[in-house]
């Protein structure tokens, strides 16, 4: 807002809050119990800013000890200046990994606070492209039952989603009756996706993908390592027509989503607006993807994602992952629901995110509170 009057940030609150996962889940490369998501909270002109991130406690501390200083006071209108500082600020202190967590769960709440002070939804603050985000259920996990996966799947299908993504390559031996069991759930006319959290080798992969072709599975997700940009690459070159091979979930800066654009690696370039630099690094990754012509596709965290994905122009779709829905609606007030034709739409009558911490809810699951 040049010319405009500054913001002072008044107050920054960051809590960590461990919800566990209604059973324990797996994918081909992790097993887990439990989902930590760090909030943060802002405080500027009587508004309070929301924003949050996926990852460990310790996030919340790197807020605390190396950002705090630099947000303490600052023009609150002028997020991509602050955007910028906290970048700097973390030159020491590492800014991959939980330093680029850190910068998107207060970015996110900076814009939040942003449209909060001008009191128009985010998707108007951010002069957003389109109305609606549609979205794939995503879950399937490696530790569920044959019939475990198709209830859910299925589930998602009678939503009316029209894309469903599962994992695979824990056990490539059961991977064949898990996607036969999955299509037969879904029926033909819903998107089959898998993701195998860089689970198989090479030469394995391009086997796989092309059995997984033969079951109309269209997204192939890290058949191999996301670090292995050739073998991605070789996979986009040599796999069978019609499926795309996606990666990016773990990148936090710009340069990493470059480098794997410039291989050739993918068809449809992921990337998460709570690991790579919030909505402010989110909308930069999606100008490099119009710069190469390919598709963005947002990784999780749907209702933080949401109001940033109506402003990427090459926009493929929302990941609708089950362990975020189900805490987001546990911890929030304002969660947007799925439409009937599988999208997720901003809800226009409320500021910002248009999400509110519920307090008392999310209080039993606290970690840290700064």
């Amino acid at each position: 807002m040049a010319g405009a009057r500054a913001i002072p940030l008044e107050s920054i609150k960051v809590s960590a809050y461990r919800v566990p996962t209604a059973e324990p889940e797996s994918d081909a490369t992790l097993e887990w119990d439990a989902t930590t998501i760090v909030v943060v909270q802002m405080t500027a002109a009587g508004h309070t800013g929301l924003g949050y991130t996926y990852g460990p406690a310790a996030v919340a501390a790197l807020v605390h000890r190396e950002l705090r200083d630099v947000l303490s006071g600052a023009d609150a209108s002028n997020v991509t200046a602050l955007w910028a500082a906290m970048t700097r600020a973390l030159r020491n202190a590492g800014r991959p990994g939980i330093g680029a967590m850190a910068i998107s769960a207060v970015d996110i709440a900076l814009w939040d606070l942003k449209a909060r002070i001008l009191d128009v939804p985010l998707v108007v603050a951010l002069d957003a492209c389109h109305r609606a985000v549609p979205i794939y259920g995503s879950g399937g996990f490696t530790s569920y039952t044959d019939r475990q996966l198709a209830d859910q799947l299925s589930g998602w299908a009678e939503q009316g989603i029209g894309r469903v993504k599962m994992k695979i390559g824990r056990d490539p031996a059961a991977d064949r009756a898990r996607v036969t069991a999955a299509r037969s759930a879904i029926g033909d006319d819903i998107e089959l996706m898998v993701d195998a959290n860089g689970g198989y080798r090479r030469k394995q992969a391009l086997a796989w993908a092309r059995w997984f072709g033969g079951m109309g599975v269209t997204w192939l997700e890290e058949p191999v390592s996301s670090d292995d940009l050739a073998g991605l690459r070789l996979l986009r070159d040599t796999g069978p027509p019609g499926m795309d091979i996606a990666a990016g979930e773990y990148g936090d800066a710009l340069p990493y989503f470059r480098r794997m654009l410039e291989a050739g690696a993918v068809d449809c370039l992921q990337a998460d607006v709570t690991r790579c630099g919030g909505i402010t690094g989110f909308l930069r990754a999606g100008a490099l993807c119009d710069a190469h012509g390919l598709d963005l596709s947002a990784h999780c965290a749907p209702q933080a994602a949401l109001h940033a994905c109506t402003a990427v122009w090459h926009l493929r779709h929302l990941e609708y992952f089950h362990d975020h829905v189900r805490i987001e609606r546990m911890l929030f007030d304002g969660v947007r629901e799925p439409t009937a034709t599988g999208t997720l739409e901003p809800d226009l009558t409320r500021p910002g995110l248009g999400l509110e911490l519920k307090e008392a809810d999310a209080e039993p699951y606290l970690e840290t509170a700064r």
